[in-house]
């Protein structure tokens, strides 16, 4: 049987007594009148394939026998209720008539990141992600594996691939498997993750939600001007190895790093609503924009909300709402304190960035060792990931030097838009018209 399919019960407590084990038996059948190819085992037999476990006293405590006999064996272990019992950790405790001792599987004990996921230690070690963010990914994937690696460990060897920015060979070690199935599970995992995104990266879908966008960046701005800010938005350079060919020097950035650029809005948490990444590091971040599906379907923000932007943006009023600081030289008090409520509001993005970071240094604080047009789908999953863990409380506070943004200049001429500096010197007034609020007011 396959080795990756083995597995051994422990009791809890007593240490490594081995209290059961599992495997799969062919019972031969008559060719059944329909479906004949189904039941062809590799033996070109027809069969039932029947999985059996057995405790230590050689007494058959589970049994599965109802797969045709082409099944592989890691598929009726999926699908089996053994399987769920492993996966929750509440396995049948039958096997020992304790009352007491919950039982555990553990999938190879030698691979200390696995001892320590299946032992419920702190996964934020190995994985980055708090075993609440794993479990809401995992249900999310909910992967139906027909043959292989089980979803939950494929999806631990991407996360640690991912925390530790190793090379496939490293993994392929810490794991015991094959270095060419290690870049098989990233890549597709990577791509599963991705398929997702939209699941948890999207606009507010309620106007309830929508308020509290609103109510959350007039809080942070301190001042009751920003109750139509809708989001924030800003773009990060992340670092690869420079490409060959005639292009690579065109991901080369205004910092002399090769790059790719990930373009992102966030709500007042710092929670990715949208995000659009791929283009190299040369292209200005108004160029990004322009050519971004958030410009040019104007789907968000709704009309009379706008998004806040740094500098390096222009000031649109159409088709997509900007609103930017006023540039230096400052004329006069207003436009300074429009500036400083702005930024206050505006720096949400920067943190967001810095909380991805933080919590995925490897792939953020060196240059990414995979082929560059991989490496859109792996910010993006990250992106997919930070979500996920803001949404159940697992927050990695942002670290200062991780504070990289690049200089600010002015935005590219050319787009074809209504300016917003119109719009801007409204709220400018309306600021100094005001006085400001405590962050905590209720603004209803």
């Amino acid at each position: 049987m396959c080795g990756a399919l083995s597995i051994c019960l422990y009791r809890l407590c007593h240490g490594p007594a081995l209290v059961g084990a599992i495997d799969g038996t062919h019972i031969q059948i008559i060719a059944p009148s329909k479906d004949e190819d189904v039941f062809v085992n590799r033996k070109k037999v027809h069969s039932i394939n029947t999985q059996i476990v057995f405790d230590a006293t050689f007494n058959i405590i589970d049994v599965v026998a109802k797969w045709p006999g082409s099944t592989h064996d890691s598929r009726i272990l999926m699908g089996s209720g053994l399987r769920q019992d492993v996966a929750l950790d509440t396995l049948s405790q039958s096997t020992t008539g304790s009352t007491t001792r919950p039982l555990y599987c553990r999938i190879n004990l030698a691979v200390p990141v696995l001892d320590r996921f299946f032992n419920r230690g702190d996964t934020r070690q190995d994985f980055r992600l708090s075993r609440e963010s794993l479990a809401v990914l995992l249900n999310l994937l909910h992967q139906n594996r027909r043959h292989g690696w089980s979803a939950t460990i494929e999806t631990l060897v991407f996360l640690f691939w991912l925390a530790s920015g190793a090379s496939y060979r490293v993994v392929s070690r810490v794991f015991g498997m094959p270095r060419s199935t290690v870049h098989r599970i990233v890549h597709r995992v990577t791509g599963e993750v991705v398929a997702i995104r939209h699941k948890v990266i999207h606009f507010p879908k309620t106007a309830e939600d929508l308020a509290a966008v609103t109510r959350g960046f007039a809080g942070l701005a301190r001042h009751r001007a920003f109750l139509k800010a809708a989001g924030a938005i800003d773009g990060c350079h992340v670092r690869i190895k420079p490409p060959s060919g005639p292009d690579g020097h065109c991901y080369l950035n205004r910092k002399l790093f090769s790059s790719i650029i990930l373009q992102a809005v966030c709500d007042h948490q710092g929670r990715f609503v949208d995000v659009y990444v791929g283009w190299p590091g040369s292209v200005h971040d108004s160029r990004v924009l322009r050519h971004s599906p958030l410009y040019r379907q104007v789907v968000y923000p709704p009309p009379g909300h706008f998004i806040l932007a740094d500098g390096g943006y222009p000031c649109l009023q159409h088709p997509l709402p900007l609103i930017t600081p006023y540039k230096r030289p400052l004329q006069g008090v207003g436009p300074q304190r429009f500036n400083g409520h702005h930024s206050r509001a505006r720096s949400i993005i920067e943190r967001a960035f810095g909380m991805m970071k933080t919590r995925f240094r490897a792939i953020f604080l060196q240059a990414l060792e995979v082929h560059h047009t991989f490496v859109p789908q792996v910010i993006t999953a990250c992106a997919v990931l930070h979500n996920i863990c803001l949404g159940v409380g697992d927050i990695m506070p942002p670290e200062d030097e991780l504070q990289d943004a690049m200089p600010e200049d002015e935005g590219e001429n050319g787009l074809e838009a209504v300016s917003g500096a119109p719009w801007r010197d409204r709220l400018s007034v309306e600021v100094s018209a005001l006085e400001e609020v405590n962050p905590d007011h209720d603004y209803l």
